[in-house]
């Protein structure tokens, strides 16, 4: 399939009405014509953690969600996007407690990467450990094994408890690779459009390297299961949270990638008022791309836009997002720091909240997004103009959750009569249905405090045009009888 070149929502299984059946009648309802790329639907599977992102098999979905019709119900009117992550499956799977079990004696045993398959006595040499981008302060757990009581040590770079909950998969293993067929086969059969490779940098382990996005062999990986997809007919969108560099191999390579620099500019952009740093960024980036403001986690900073930032500004910047209530994600090693001890990963907010709820720079950081080439994704908290929900951050000692809440139906109702809102699901369609963007984009000379970009196709073209000062938008584009229109966002 292709990619549609219009706009997607991203949504959790249970974040708009409780469930999948309800979900796709709210999109029916509400947003039939809006959502015409598509839906991306957070992990729907049964899983044992990390909101749906330690799964248990991709062949189910999560009882408490629904079943696999009702996804298929919602890919006979939208492509849907799963996530499958390819590094690690959780130590509750049938696979992982078959091996907990029996030990070597599991079918499933070559599914994950005992020690020795690292080092030929299966102990572990410091030194190779210190080469290694870690995640948790050891990268493998150990477990008895009930049937006999000895211990295997498998690997697992993930996980906030000892033993870990996500145990990682070896992708050289010809049963892994079946095991990855498998899920496709059911995602085709269930009308999925798109995949999303989640952690998809960590699953080569090298001794010698960083086990993170090792070349070339990552790319052996990510070709294999790209020819997977193709046979299938499925788009494949590898995530990749690094430097901006390494997100650029995949983009020379053909892949999709995601743009995590741009929620950051159009920030830096509307609080400093300056666009210069937001117009260089866009002149040079690849085009090839999932646009993004907000998301399940946060707005990143580091690794992704190490060496583009100046840390100096980067805390001023950060600072006032944090006075208008959002939260920080840090760099846990020292290594990844930057020198002066700028630490911040993520800040995490709703992008309404970190705007001030000022319903003019959130259209105007929303058309910045819809004008940068690729493929817009929309947030569904961020679609009805959410605020930070502080109360289930306390509830649950959980930064992320300020920006994950789950909407009931009266609350969407209430949300949809937000002026904000209307004037975001207009501007959606407007960047869903003008042919323009289709064609040639460019970059226009602006004064610092403006921002002007431009769409052509033929007879079409569209330009926006934003005062920081202000926080105005106006589109200017020709209509089908080659009028020229103004429209006010």
């Amino acid at each position: 399939m292709t990619v549609k070149n219009q706009v997607q929502l991203i949504t959790y299984p249970d974040s708009m009405g409780g469930n999948l059946k309800v979900l796709n009648e709210v999109l029916t309802e509400h947003f039939s014509d809006v959502f015409k790329g598509g839906v991306h639907i957070l992990p729907p599977f049964p899983s044992s953690g990390d909101r749906g992102f330690a799964p248990l098999t991709y062949l189910e979905i999560e009882p408490q969600f629904g079943e696999w019709q009702d996804i298929r119900a919602i890919g006979e009117r939208f492509d849907v996007l799963v996530d499958l992550m390819v590094n690690h499956i959780s130590a509750q799977s049938v696979y992982f407690q078959d091996f907990l079990q029996k030990g070597r004696r599991s079918p499933y045993a070559d599914l994950f990467i005992t020690l020795d398959k690292l080092w030929e006595d299966g102990k572990p040499v410091q030194s190779d450990i210190e080469k290694m981008f870690l995640r948790r302060p050891l990268p493998y757990s150990a477990f008895e094994i009930r049937e006999d009581g000895s211990q295997e040590t498998v690997w697992t770079t993930f996980g906030k408890t000892d033993p870990s909950e996500q145990i990682d998969l070896d992708i050289r293993s010809e049963q892994t690779k079946q095991l990855f067929i498998d899920f496709f086969a059911n995602f085709k059969r269930n009308h999925v459009k798109i995949v999303r490779l989640d952690a998809v940098g960590y699953v080569i382990k090298k001794l010698g390297t960083s086990c993170f996005f090792v070349e070339p062999d990552i790319y052996e990986f990510l070709d294999w299961i790209a020819g997977i997809a193709a046979q299938l007919d499925i788009e494949l969108l590898p995530e990749v949270h690094s430097h901006y560099s390494v997100q650029y191999k995949l983009a020379e390579r053909g892949f999709w990638i995601y743009d995590f620099i741009l929620p950051y500019r159009i920030l830096e952009t509307l609080i400093n008022k300056s666009s210069v740093e937001l117009c260089h960024y866009l002149k040079t980036r690849p085009a090839k791309q999932f646009t993004m403001l907000d998301c399940h986690d946060g707005v990143p900073v580091k690794p992704d836009l190490d060496g583009l930032i100046d840390t100096k500004e980067a805390r001023k910047l950060v600072e006032v997002c944090v006075e208008r209530g959002s939260n920080l994600s840090l760099i846990l090693s020292e290594e990844h720091k930057s020198e002066d001890g700028f630490d911040v990963h993520q800040i995490r907010c709703s992008y309404y909240s970190v705007l001030n709820e000022d319903d003019d720079a959130y259209i105007a950081a929303r058309a910045i997004q819809f004008f940068t080439p690729g493929i817009p994704q929309v947030y569904y908290v961020g679609l009805l103009a959410g605020k930070n929900d502080m109360e289930r951050v306390r509830e649950t000692g959980e930064g992320r959750e300020i920006n994950r809440h789950n909407y009931t139906l009266e609350e969407i109702e209430q949300s949809l009569q937000q002026e904000v809102v209307q004037r975001l699901i207009q501007l959606i369609r407007f960047r869903n249905e003008y042919d323009a963007f289709n064609g040639q984009f460019d970059v226009l000379d602006s004064a610092d405090d403006e921002v002007r970009l431009s769409w052509q196709k033929e007879d079409k073209h569209c330009e926006l045009f934003i005062d920081l000062n202000t926080n105005q938008s106006t589109i200017k584009y020709s209509d089908d009888q080659g009028k020229t229109v103004y429209y006010k966002l």
